[in-house]
């Protein structure tokens, strides 16, 4: 049965964020509110609880996880980003945008994806994931909550518990944040790429 945490989503309780990363850590899997939608999160070293994302939602190996970082500094560490593409992450961070980006040899290779091996990487704006990412003091391994069948993001915290209490350890319940997801930018060398279009603005890119 699955944890469930009323959190504070401005003011969130330390208590709480404290006991919150322990799970991450023990190796749970922990639904949690972002900036954009709901989110499934682990720890990045856990494979059995990347497998167990990867089985509630029903996705395969090609599957791009996404690192959700701290900080630009914490981004570079997982990335390899050149200086044009380090000036795009510096006026779109934090907020609800994934960048993929090409992995460094610090990301697993099971965590890449298996043909282009890139990494989808964010900072976002939410004091929740900002408190969780300063007590864990590194990226927590991330997938937006796409239920199968669904085509829109978990959002009511309380049906994420009925839905998914059996399958996660912990539902952290910071509101209702939306049902968009991040919009996803692939970055080379300042080369942007629109991939998908979410919450994130995209008026200055175009879909090529």
């Amino acid at each position: 049965m699955a944890q469930y945490f009323e959190v504070h989503p401005t003011h969130p309780q330390p208590r709480l964020i404290k006991r919150a990363v322990e799970i991450l850590r023990e190796g749970g899997v922990i639904a949690y509110p972002t900036d954009s939608s709901y989110a499934l999160g682990c720890h990045i070293g856990d494979k059995d609880a990347v497998e167990r994302i990867r089985r509630i939602r029903k996705v395969d190996e090609s599957h791009n996880f996404t690192l959700v970082c701290r900080d630009l500094s914490e981004l570079a560490t997982y990335a390899r980003v050149s200086n044009a593409d380090f000036r795009i992450l510096k006026a779109l961070t934090p907020g609800p945008y994934t960048f993929l980006l090409s992995a460094t040899k610090d990301v697993p290779r099971r965590l890449q994806h298996p043909k282009r091996k890139t990494i989808g990487l964010r900072v976002p704006d939410h004091a929740i994931v900002s408190a969780l990412l300063a007590e864990l003091k590194e990226p927590i391994m991330s997938s937006t909550l796409i239920l199968p069948g669904e085509e829109l993001p978990a959002s009511d915290p309380q049906e994420i518990r009925e839905r998914l209490e059996r399958q996660v350890d912990l539902v952290i319940d910071g509101g209702n944040c939306g049902l968009e997801p991040t919009t996803v930018l692939a970055l080379e060398d300042g080369q942007v790429t629109l991939v998908r279009a979410g919450k994130g603005d995209t008026s200055v890119f175009s879909a090529d």
